[in-house]
């Protein structure tokens, strides 16, 4: 059954990070995503790049204007595009917004960036861990006394850049339904980091967050609000904030009343949490697995990439799949009507090249003349 996108056609500018996770969930969406590759990369790839399923590839020369014109045709009859390049680059290759809301008025014009398309960091480089710096989510992640600590690049580049830019995509996708008319999306790591901390900037504003990491009932520094090590150097995830689960935390574990009561008083946290770590010490992590996992504690066992996939619940929900012998996270959300499903392995780069210029009619001699001229491979 197709997914909740199928009919939707969009090309993806080929890149790293966000671009390519925002192409992936579209396509697990059901969206018919094309990949235009660098002709210097014909015939590679990584074929685990999960990023990369359920797409086809077509590679290009991006820098020859037949390629530039015959990319037109394909623009002219798809729904969207996604492009990560720094600012101005499409511009220079004839590929602007401008120029492409000219052949296709209808068309949604995705644009990935870190810094966004305008201010004064816009054509600057940048990472990840620079975007979420100057949003104010780097500052909040970390121990009391040691530096910010990088959360991987799921805030910038995916939670605030490929997730936004995909909802970005669909909700132009519906508007140009009643207004007949395409739009640029500027989806920008900056933008998108600050928006996921909402809350805590809510909470900052109320007097309810401290500036100080490990300060706060989030951040690490309640002792029920806590990751812990075992006796067998794994660990386990406690967040036992409501009263109910606190004390229902404090029977399974054995915490004398004397020591663990006054659950919210601040000023004890910091010693319960010395008193909790020595409980925590005396078992292994899957011990604690056995007598707390599926109660109300809100307990998790602390899984590395390697375990996730065999836990029970994960596989009871098919979680993770495996496709080929390779065992990834499935799609999501799940939708009751119109599944999601991964229609094929990463594609290499030109794996379908004909096959695409097929799409907007060009075949026989005059893709041969494409491809051995080099302007596509």
């Amino acid at each position: 059954m197709a997914g909740p996108l199928n009919g939707i056609t969009l090309v993806e500018f080929s890149g790293i990070g966000p671009g390519p996770f925002c192409g992936m969930v579209l396509a697990d969406l059901g969206a018919e995503v094309i990949r235009i590759d660098r002709s210097s990369q014909h015939g590679h790839g990584n074929t685990i790049d999960f990023q990369h399923r359920s797409k086809s590839s077509i590679t290009a020369d991006l820098k020859n204007p037949q390629t530039v014109s015959e990319i037109k045709k394909l623009l002219a009859s798809v729904d969207g595009l996604i492009e990560g390049f720094r600012p101005g680059v499409m511009e220079r290759l004839g590929l602007g917004p401008e120029e492409c809301l000219k052949i296709n008025p209808n068309l949604i014009y995705g644009r990935m960036t870190g810094w966004g398309q305008e201010g004064p960091l816009a054509k600057t480089a940048g990472h990840d861990i620079n975007y979420i710096a100057i949003s104010g989510a780097l500052a909040a992640i970390g121990r009391k006394d040691s530096p910010p600590v990088p959360p991987l690049n799921l805030i910038g580049d995916f939670g605030g850049g490929g997730m936004l830019l995909a909802l970005g995509i669909v909700a132009a996708l519906l508007e140009t339904k009643t207004s007949g008319k395409g739009q640029v999306i500027d989806a920008a790591m900056t933008d998108g980091s600050s928006l996921l901390m909402t809350m805590m900037y809510s909470m900052h504003q109320s007097g309810f967050w401290n500036l100080e990491r490990q300060t706060n009932l989030l951040d690490g520094a309640a002792h029920f609000y806590d990751t812990y090590e075992c006796k067998d150097g794994k660990y386990v995830s406690i967040g036992s904030i409501e009263p109910q689960f606190y004390a229902l935390l404090c029977e399974m574990a054995e915490l004398s009343p004397e020591d663990f009561g006054d659950q919210m008083k601040r000023e004890t946290w910091g010693h319960k949490k010395e008193l909790i770590k020595k409980v925590f010490l005396s078992k292994t992590r899957d011990e604690w697995s056995d007598l707390m996992e599926g109660s109300d504690v809100c307990f998790a066992p602390v899984l590395d990439m390697s375990e996730a996939p065999k836990h029970p619940h994960n596989v009871a929900r098919n979680t993770f799949i495996e496709i080929d012998g390779v065992t990834q996270p499935a799609p999501a959300p799940r939708f009751n009507r119109t599944e999601n499903e991964i229609l094929s392995p990463p594609a290499l780069a030109g794996e379908h090249s004909k096959e695409i210029l097929e799409s907007i009619g060009i075949a026989g001699e005059e893709s041969d003349r494409l491809i051995s001229s080099g302007a596509v491979v």
